[in-house]
């Protein structure tokens, strides 16, 4: 588990590629401090086992699914990438919960100013949509941000200066791809409410709206 607060951008010293599956090396130092063997660091918001390490850098192996679903298939040499070294008990969780196991992936549909602010306006697919909720968690790149708006094809948060500088984020432009984590909470609360629906052909499971979370008790009515 992590807590979506970046530790340190590394960047790609080299990617092998094979048929099913790729190795990366990747140049860091902090997240290498105290990192041994089968540690699990997030690259990029996807969780990878620690195969080698030193002090400065850390190989990983990523599986076919892994590159298919997220956008470390897309990474070349000298992409810089967000890391964060697991949850450990004395860790402070300053971010959400997040598992590390990316969802898909999202493009940037736009970048606006909003004073000292960037807004990200992140188009998706309906499957991702629908966790994602306005003022909900969710993790991009990795990144442990706040949803500020969500439309019927996209979602927008919010990035302060010291967000954009500590991250990748800050080299993103208009077209780009990010990997996608859903807070975990949302997914619990659709298989809960959704295992309380007969499972019948004549009877279509509902979309989780706001409405069905209030008459499954889940929320309460207006005060």
């Amino acid at each position: 588990m992590f807590t979506g607060i970046i530790e340190e951008v590394g960047y790609v010293r080299s990617i092998t590629r094979g048929a099913h599956s790729a190795r990366i090396t990747i140049l860091a130092h902090t997240v290498c401090q105290g990192t041994r063997l089968g540690d699990s660091i997030a690259v990029n918001g996807v969780c990878l086992t620690v195969t080698e390490i030193s002090s400065s850098v850390f190989v990983s192996d990523i599986m076919a699914e892994t590159l298919q679903r997220t956008t470390l298939g897309e990474l070349q040499c000298g992409d810089a990438v967000n890391l964060e070294r697991a949850l450990t008990l004395a860790t402070r969780l300053g971010g959400h919960l997040v598992s590390g196991h990316v969802d898909g992936a999202g493009t940037i549909r736009s970048i606006l100013k909003e004073g000292i602010a960037s807004i990200l306006e992140i188009t998706c697919s309906p499957e991702l949509l629908k966790y994602i909720a306005v003022k909900g968690s969710i993790a991009l790149d990795g990144i442990s941000l706040t949803v500020c708006g969500v439309s019927d094809s996209s979602f927008s948060v919010s990035l302060i200066p010291h967000t954009q500088m500590q991250t990748n984020v800050y080299l993103k432009k208009v077209g780009d791809t990010l990997n996608i984590e859903c807070d975990l909470i949302a997914r619990y609360v659709e298989k809960l409410i959704m295992s309380k629906i007969p499972d019948e052909a004549e009877h279509p499971r509902p979309v989780l709206t706001e409405e069905l979370l209030r008459l499954s008790g889940f929320i309460g009515g207006e005060l």
